[in-house]
């Protein structure tokens, strides 16, 4: 992820905790533990989850665009013995004018 910058009101970021050891567990969760076991092919029973969204963030400096603006995730969640992180981009990947960016070796992901 490259610098979002909230300065002008636009754009917003929040999260939400789910404690599911010995709990019922939501959708979001169940739908975490099946992107797991599926991509990894491994058993895996979420106890803690957390999921971090940026909406409509504007890219540094959001003082030259805000109307490019781009929403993706972060999920973290551990069983207590391996933890993972999942990240998700909205339809069509990162929406900022790279080209405008200061930095110059923008990536998707992580490195």
């Amino acid at each position: 992820w490259d610098n979002a910058d909230f300065s002008r009101g636009v754009g917003t970021t929040f999260y939400q905790e789910f404690h599911t050891l010995n709990t019922a567990k939501p959708p979001f969760v169940r739908d975490v533990e099946a992107k797991i076991r599926r991509y990894l092919r491994s058993s895996y029973s979420a106890a803690w989850t957390l999921k971090i969204t940026w909406e409509k963030a504007p890219a540094y400096a959001a003082r030259t665009d805000t109307r490019r603006t781009n929403t993706y995730q972060a999920i973290l969640t551990t069983d207590g013995f391996k933890s993972y992180v999942l990240m998700l981009y909205q339809q069509g990947g990162m929406q900022w004018d790279y080209t405008r960016l200061p930095a110059t070796n923008v990536l998707i992901g992580y490195t």
